[in-house]
């Protein structure tokens, strides 16, 4: 099956895009999109492939569904386009990273900047409908991300994995801890972030393990 999506990982994915659960998939996929309002926009579903081609995978920060509101979601977790309001999770992230490395908060949220660094900004399930949180969860896209994540295991070494929330936490199986440095928190949803995302130090963390392994320091 010819997928649109950055050459590395079609060379790497190739065999998973010919399995049956990842055809049915993307008939589903196909008839949300011809017959309800799914973000992001289709050109953005594998926004967070396109940017940070496997070679070029740092960190791998795992969220769960797309934002499921109109001009939200381009295809990288956590992050929104410019002059979209910052939503109450990606606050709480810029906090954390103004009490952990002294850098204030951006005028936007579009972590573009990010992606283009070597974060690989992942979501569990790559599509939703628009206000419908959850609707595309269990149709295969869960399956096509574990392997993803399975793969950045395999093939990388001296990777961060910023697992926040159990959701993200449970993917920590499928990760060699041998190899590379997993970080866990409590998400950063208002709902848990005092339980200990704010005071986590991740981006700290994440940088001084980078950097211990020769490589250069994200810029947060």
């Amino acid at each position: 099956m010819n997928v649109k999506i950055e050459s590395s990982w079609n060379s790497i994915l190739r065999d998973v895009f010919e399995q049956d659960y990842f055809k049915n998939l993307v008939t589903f996929v196909k008839d949300e999109y011809a017959n309800a309002k799914v973000f992001p926009p289709g050109k953005e579903i594998f926004n967070a492939f396109d940017h940070c081609p496997l070679d070029r995978v740092k960190v791998v920060i795992l969220g769960q569904d797309p934002y499921h509101g109109p001009g939200q979601a381009h295809g990288l977790s956590f992050s929104v386009r410019p002059g979209i309001p910052f939503p109450p999770s990606l606050i709480n992230i810029f906090k954390e990273i103004k009490a952990d490395l002294g850098k204030d908060m951006p005028s936007n949220g579009d972590l573009t900047r990010w992606a283009d660094q070597g974060i690989f900004l992942l979501n569990a399930t790559l599509t939703v409908r628009a206000h419908e949180a959850g609707s595309h969860q269990k149709k295969g896209w869960e399956e096509f991300t574990d392997q993803v994540i399975r793969r950045i295991s395999d093939h990388r070494e001296s990777v961060v994995f910023l697992l926040w929330g159990a959701y993200a936490q449970k993917k920590a199986l499928l990760i060699d801890q041998k190899k590379h440095l997993i970080l866990k928190a409590p998400h950063p949803s208002p709902l848990s972030a005092h339980r200990g995302f704010l005071g986590c130090g991740h981006f700290s963390k994440a940088n001084a393990y980078l950097e211990s392994k020769g490589l250069s320091p994200i810029q947060w």
